[in-house]
C-alpha cells in the first residue's frame, strides 16, 4: 500500500525569521549555527540585528503577511568593547548592511555571536577580531561556551592573536602603556588562571621566546 503521513518537524526550519533570542532553538546554539541578518543599530549594549532568514519565493510573500517584527541583541562575544570600539562600529557598520552572525551562547535576551561582515565577493571580515587587531577593546571570556572545548579555544586564540598585533603595534587603548604593562593588563583581564589556562597554550600562541617568557614569569607572579 502507498504511505502517507503528516511530516512533523522537530526544529524551525531555516526559512523562519527569529525576533526574540528566547524563540531560537537550543540546538541550533549548541550547533554554532550561522544567521543572517540586517543591522539597524549600534548600541552600548550590542548590534540590533534583524534576522533575514533563507527565502523561497513560493512562501516568501505569504511570510511577510504573518511574521512578527522584532530585533535581535547581538553582542561580540569574547571581547570587551572600549568606548572608541563603539564609535568605530557605529562608523563602519551603516544601517540595512548585512551581516552574518554565528551562536555561541545566549544570555537573558543577548546573543553571544562571532559576527561577520562582507567585505567585497571572497572576502569577509570577524568583527570580535577586528575590533582587537584595532586596539578598541579587550579579550574576554567566551559566554556559552565551555572552557574546555575545542572551539572554545581556537576562536579564542585567534581573538588572542588579534589582540597582540594591536598591542605590539601600541593601537588604540594600548598607546599610553608601557610594554610590560600592556602584557600584564592582557594577563589580568583574561583571568587566566581562573580559566585554567596552560603556559603550553600560551607559548603556542606567543611563539617569540622573549614575549613568552614575559608573559610566562608576569602570569606566574599573579597567581
Amino acid at each position: 500500500g502507498r504511505l502517507s503521513g503528516v511530516f512533523i518537524l522537530k526544529y524551525p526550519p531555516k526559512t523562519t525569521k527569529f525576533t526574540n533570542a528566547v524563540d531560537i532553538p537550543v540546538e541550533f546554539i549548541e550547533k554554532n549555527v550561522k544567521l543572517r541578518g540586517k543591522i539597524h543599530h549600534v548600541t552600548e549594549k550590542g548590534l540590533e540585528v534583524e534576522h533575514i532568514p533563507i527565502t523561497i519565493p513560493i512562501v516568501t510573500s505569504i511570510q511577510r503577511k504573518w511574521q512578527s517584527k522584532g530585533l535581535l541583541l547581538v553582542r561580540l562575544a569574547g571581547v570587551e568593547l572600549a568606548p572608541s570600539g563603539m564609535v568605530w562600529l557605529q562608523k563602519e557598520l551603516k544601517p540595512s548592511q548585512m551581516v552574518w552572525f554565528q551562536l555561541l551562547g545566549r544570555e537573558d535576551l543577548a546573543l553571544e555571536c562571532r559576527v561577520l561582515v562582507n567585505k567585497g565577493r571572497f572576502l569577509s571580515v570577524c568583527l570580535n577580531e577586528e575590533i582587537l587587531r584595532q586596539g578598541l577593546g579587550r579579550t574576554a571570556r567566551i559566554e556559552g561556551l565551555h572552557h574546555d572545548s575545542r572551539l572554545y579555544w581556537k576562536l579564542h586564540k585567534r581573538l588572542l592573536r588579534a589582540e597582540l598585533k594591536a598591542l605590539k603595534k601600541n593601537k588604540g587603548i594600548w598607546q599610553e602603556e608601557s610594554f610590560s604593562e600592556r602584557v600584564r593588563d592582557c594577563i589580568s583581564n583574561n583571568k587566566w588562571g581562573d580559566l585554567d589556562w596552560s603556559w603550553k597554550r600560551i607559548q603556542k600562541i606567543y611563539k617569540k621566546k622573549h614575549l613568552v617568557l614575559c608573559i610566562t614569569g608576569l602570569g606566574q607572579s599573579l597567581l
